[in-house]
């Protein structure tokens, strides 16, 4: 067995966990994939897998020689298709990654299209409310929500969500309006435990003290630069982060099950707006505290391979930007 095909075995197994996972995904035997394994252990002089009698997890040496094994079998598929044409058509399998709600959403109607344009293509969906290391766990593509930490990563922005607070017309008529974040004390309150959600609620206030210092350096920019600099030097200046810590009636453990209670009139829940997009066009939701919200949280495709991405990744991508910039609910 030559050394690429061992390597793509040895990939399959770590990214599957598993030696049947791995021979279902490349359609070989178990007992190939096995001795693939073995053989490619035997010619390092290392072990690359630790083998349980439930799972099988990959070593520190083997971490190491997965990434660089990963780079070696994209860089030969980027040549393969180069030497095809640009125009390749997208084939074999891709792994997608998003979090739960907003791969249900808006990631499975794009998957669904993407399988129909390219019948070669077969796709891993993993939706997760957790942020997912995309190299350690073999995902080509993800989509994530907020900064981007990890400069690695390869992004495409394609959109902007809010942080909001919600709950049902008859809840807020019984209960009334909110008007600052301090009464929330005074309702009852939803937290889904899903994602960054937590306990501690931020908001913008506007500080008092820096206004007046804002206001200032407003005029001075006035002078400088007209009068939009200066009001929105004011803009910026006048407002504070500042955290409310909450005490919720319900905790629950998706974020789907806290819209469910806040729609169904139990009480006020924090959300990413398009989690709530049909619920607030249906008017079944309103939004509170809207001039207390924190700044809105870009929305990025990321993915691991670069410049020369293969077929299927650049097909995806594209489809999906195409899509989800078209998008109302992230725009």
């Amino acid at each position: 067995m030559d050394q690429l095909l061992r390597m793509k075995v040895f990939v399959a197994v770590a990214e599957t966990q598993g030696f049947s996972a791995a021979a279902r995904r490349l359609e070989l035997s178990a007992p190939a994939v096995t001795r693939a394994v073995a053989s490619l252990e035997d010619s390092l002089g290392v072990k690359l897998l630790q083998r349980t009698t439930r799972i099988v997890r990959t070593t520190e040496a083997g971490l190491r020689y997965l990434e660089d094994a990963r780079k070696i079998l994209e860089d030969v598929q980027a040549a393969t298709e180069a030497a095809q044409g640009i125009n390749a058509e997208p084939r074999g399998h891709l792994s997608v990654t998003a979090p739960v709600l907003f791969g249900r959403k808006f990631v499975m109607p794009g998957i669904s299209e993407y399988l129909r344009r390219y019948p070669d293509t077969q796709i891993d969906a993993v939706f997760l409310d957790r942020v997912v290391n995309m190299l350690e766990e073999g995902l080509d593509v993800g989509v994530r929500i907020g900064a981007l930490p990890d400069s690695t990563m390869k992004a495409r922005k394609v959109g902007r969500v809010r942080l909001v607070v919600v709950g049902s017309p008859d809840y807020l008529r019984e209960h009334g309006i909110v008007q600052t974040p301090e009464a929330l004390h005074d309702h009852t309150l939803i937290v889904s435990r899903a994602g960054n959600m937590s306990q501690d609620w931020r908001f913008m206030f506007k500080d008092k003290k820096q206004g007046k210092e804002a206001k200032s350096e407003s005029v001075r920019g006035k002078q400088k630069a007209g009068k939009k600099a200066g009001k929105e030097n004011l803009g910026k200046e006048q407002r504070k982060e500042r955290t409310v810590r909450v005490e919720p009636r319900l905790t629950v453990t998706t974020n789907d099950a806290a819209v469910e209670a806040a729609k169904q009139g139990l009480g006020l829940t924090r959300i990413l707006s398009y989690q709530v997009a049909d619920e607030l066009a249906a008017g079944e939701l309103k939004i509170v505290l809207e001039n207390f919200e924190m700044p809105t949280l870009p929305v990025h495709i990321v993915h691991r391979e670069g410049r020369l991405a293969s077929a299927k990744v650049r097909a995806f991508i594209d489809l999906m930007v195409e899509r989800l910039g078209q998008d109302k609910a992230l725009n």
